[in-house]
């Protein structure tokens, strides 16, 4: 019975969320070969990296901050 109820709650919990889980837009690229991307500022990827070696960059798999349309104006003149 405590089963049922834990798993109505979590899904209760998680219907809720409108918004699924965002991906951290920065990854750490380390010398061992190594890849972590879950950090959310660039300074937190940085802080990672110091002292190990290696480089960050931007996390290309996913857009956490993306919406519908294009973040960008576009202006047409018709002539």
């Amino acid at each position: 019975m405590r089963i049922a109820a834990v798993a109505a709650t979590l899904f209760a919990a998680l219907s809720l969320c409108s918004n699924g889980a965002q991906a951290a837009p920065w990854c750490a690229h380390f010398n061992t070969g190594l890849n972590d991307c879950n950090f959310y500022s660039w300074r937190q990827c940085m802080t990672a990296i110091s002292g190990v070696g290696g480089y960050c960059s931007r996390n290309g798999v996913e857009r956490p901050y993306s919406t519908s349309g294009d973040a960008r104006r576009r202006y047409r003149r018709d002539y």
